[in-house]
């Protein structure tokens, strides 16, 4: 891990603590004790093992993209891929760094790059569409709650689905119009040219042969119908199981007569919303929407604190110190 990564994640650990920690001050420490005595913790459990279950899931999607470009990729490779990806979107604004991060350890499993950065964008499209999909049924079942309770809420919501469905558009375009490509690539080497002039056109022809190979493996894998039904039913079990997890804290809290589909649309707008915030990991915003969000779910603040908290670590720090470790882990 580079030094500017371990400042981030210093920086974002000390900001999460200090954040949990102006939660709590409010919060009557012995009511808590009490509440959290009378919890499910089993509930807290299944919570864990759905991120788990998530992380897994975008192995196997990872695994049959590469196997179906006539590689292979082994489970240990594959299942480092999103715990690397968890700690590339946690320490960057707008989730930005996860690609890149995935790409190089592609690369390190020993995947063409072009072939790599093909592979990636693809399932990057298929996920960003299945994310507008949950949008379009969270809005039909969880707007009207937004818009009661949280009514400036409701503009950011229209804004992150715009963000999610311009992004779709802009990597298609990238991916099936290779001439758009090369046009963004040379004008990003016209800077480099001023440094390094006689090694531009050896860097730029090598680009454009991968940009060739990326252009041609889009292609392939977009006319591979059975491949991408497979990865489209995966990614959908995979929001859905990711979608469950606040369900099971409210379970473990001793939240009663929980609207499952309700509870569900809503993470599926807070997700939404928190890829709009610029900070590494929406922190700040997303412990204020969660809290904003879910109050009516639970008798007191307290207990609403702790399922800030549990749903914080679980959906985002545990992935994160996941990372380090499969950032870290040496590959052949």
């Amino acid at each position: 891990m580079t030094r500017r990564n371990s400042i981030v994640f210093v920086l974002m650990m000390i900001a999460g603590v200090g954040i949990f920690y102006w939660s709590f001050k409010s919060v009557s420490m012995k009511q808590l004790v009490h509440d959290l005595g009378n919890a499910n913790w089993w509930w807290l459990l299944v919570a864990v093992l759905a991120m788990v279950v998530y992380l897994l899931i975008e192995s196997v999607v990872v695994k049959i993209f590469v196997d179906d470009s006539h590689g292979k990729l082994s489970w240990p490779n594959a299942v480092r891929i999103p715990l690397v990806e968890q700690f590339g979107n946690g320490i960057t604004p707008f989730a930005a760094g996860g690609q890149p991060m995935q790409l190089i350890t592609l690369i390190q499993a020993g995947v063409d790059p072009g072939r790599a950065g093909s592979i990636l964008l693809m399932k990057f499209v298929v996920y960003q569409a299945m994310i507008v999909v949950n949008f379009f049924i969270a809005m039909i079942v969880g707007y009207e709650f937004i818009a009661d309770k949280l009514k400036a809420w409701a503009w950011f919501l229209v804004l992150g689905f715009l963000v999610h469905f311009i992004v779709i558009v802009g990597l298609l375009l990238v991916m099936y119009w290779p001439s758009l490509t090369r046009t963004l690539v040379k004008i990003g080497f016209k800077p480099v040219q001023w440094i390094k002039p006689d090694k531009v056109t050896e860097w730029q022809s090598l680009v454009n042969e991968k940009i060739d190979n990326f252009h041609s493996e889009s292609v392939r894998m977009s006319h591979d119908w059975l491949v991408l039904i497979k990865t489209i039913m995966l990614t959908l079990v995979q929001l859905l199981v990711y979608y469950l997890i606040p369900y099971f804290i409210l379970l473990a809290l001793g939240a009663e007569h929980v609207n499952i589909i309700l509870v569900m649309s809503l993470h599926v707008l807070i997700v939404m919303v928190i890829s709009l915030f610029p900070i590494p990991g929406g922190t700040g915003g997303a412990e204020i929407g969660f809290s904003m969000i879910f109050s009516t779910f639970l008798p007191n603040a307290g207990l609403l604190v702790c399922a800030m908290v549990l749903w914080r670590i679980i959906t985002y720090y545990l992935g994160m110190f996941a990372g380090i470790i499969a950032f870290n882990v040496k590959t052949k």
